[in-house]
C-alpha cells in the first residue's frame, strides 16, 4: 500500500460519497509550471477540505504534476480524505529527502514511486481526469498527455528542469517541464463550475488585484467562473526553486498561504455566487 494510514479504510466512505457527487459543485485546476510546489500544495488541501466541492478537470505542468498525480491517486482511493492524506504524505517525503539526499532529482521517482499507483489514475473510473503538459527537448513543442496515456516517465518528465536537468526519455523522443505557463490551455468544461488557475506569480497581462484577492483571466468567457490564485510572496520563495526540496517549517509555511487564498477565495463567494460574480463582482478585480 503506497499511501499511508486513512486511505485503504476510507474505500466504503468514498464509495458513499461518490452517490453524492452529483450534489457539489465542480471546480476544474490548471497548475502553471512557475507555479510554488508548496503553495499548490495548500490550494489544493484547502479545495479537497470543502465538502460541496469536487474536482473535475486537472491539467498540470511543472512540479505541479506530481501534485496534481498524488491528488488523483488518493481521490481514487480514498476520496477528498484520502487525497489530503496521499499529498501530506508525499510531501513528508519531499522533506525527508532534503536531509539525506544531496542531489536533489535523484529522489524524485522513488518519491512519486512509493506514493502512487499509476493504474489507479488510468482507469476509466478514475473521479479526477488528469493532463500532464510536457515539452519535447528536441523541438520545444509542448505535449499533453491524457489521463489513459500517463506513466511515471511522463509525470517525471513534467517536474524536471529544463537544462538543469536531462531530459526524460518517452516512447524514443525527449522531454522536460514546460517552461511558458502560456502554453496552458484554456479550460473548457462540459458542466458549469469554477476554473481556477494556480500560478506562481501575476502575469503582466493579469489585471491589477489586491493582495487578498485572485485575478480574473483577461479575454475569459466568463470571467465570473475563471480565476486565478497566484502566492503573493513569491518573490520571497524564490529560493525554493533553487532548492525544491527544504524544511518541514518553510514547506508548511507556504502550504498556509495557498490555504489562505483559497479560503479568501471561498469567503469572497467567487464560486458559490455563481452567475452572480460577473455583475456583481467583477468591480472588484479591474
Amino acid at each position: 500500500m503506497h499511501i499511508q494510514t486513512g486511505i485503504e479504510t476510507d474505500r466504503t466512505a468514498a464509495t458513499g460519497a461518490g452517490r453524492a457527487m452529483d450534489d457539489r459543485r465542480s471546480v476544474d485546476i490548471v497548475v502553471a509550471s512557475d507555479a510554488h510546489g508548496a503553495f499548490v500544495w495548500g490550494v489544493l488541501d484547502r479545495l479537497l477540505d470543502q465538502p460541496d466541492l469536487c474536482f473535475g478537470n486537472i491539467t498540470a505542468s511543472g512540479f505541479g504534476a506530481m501534485e496534481a498525480a498524488v491528488l488523483a491517486y488518493g481521490v481514487a482511493l480514498g476520496g477528498q480524505r484520502g487525497a489530503r492524506t496521499a499529498l501530506t504524505n508525499f510531501w513528508r517525503r519531499v522533506s525527508h529527502a532534503s536531509m539525506v539526499m544531496a542531489d536533489r532529482a535523484s529522489p524524485l521517482r522513488s518519491i512519486l514511486e512509493h506514493t502512487i499507483e499509476i493504474a489507479e489514475i488510468r482507469k476509466k473510473t478514475c473521479p479526477v481526469k488528469l493532463s500532464i503538459l510536457a515539452s519535447n527537448a528536441r523541438t520545444d513543442a509542448v505535449k499533453v498527455f491524457p489521463s489513459d496515456e500517463l506513466s511515471i516517465d511522463i509525470i517525471l518528465a513534467a517536474a524536471t528542469v529544463p537544462f538543469l536537468f536531462p531530459a526524460v526519455e518517452i516512447d524514443g523522443d525527449t522531454y522536460w517541464g514546460d517552461g511558458d505557463s502560456s502554453f496552458l490551455p484554456s479550460l473548457k468544461s462540459a458542466e458549469p463550475g469554477a476554473q481556477l488557475v494556480i500560478a506562481g506569480k501575476p502575469s503582466r497581462s493579469m489585471p491589477p488585484c489586491s493582495d487578498h484577492c485572485v485575478a480574473a483571466i483577461p479575454g475569459a468567457s466568463n470571467l465570473g467562473r475563471t480565476q486565478t490564485i497566484f502566492d503573493s510572496a513569491h518573490r520571497a520563495g524564490a529560493t525554493m526553486f533553487l532548492r525544491p526540496w527544504t524544511d518541514w517549517g518553510e514547506l508548511t509555511a507556504m502550504r498556509d498561504r495557498g490555504r489562505k487564498k483559497v479560503e479568501d477565495w471561498l469567503m469572497a463567494d467567487h464560486f458559490l455566487a455563481g452567475d452572480r460574480f460577473g455583475v456583481e463582482k467583477k468591480g472588484r478585480y479591474v
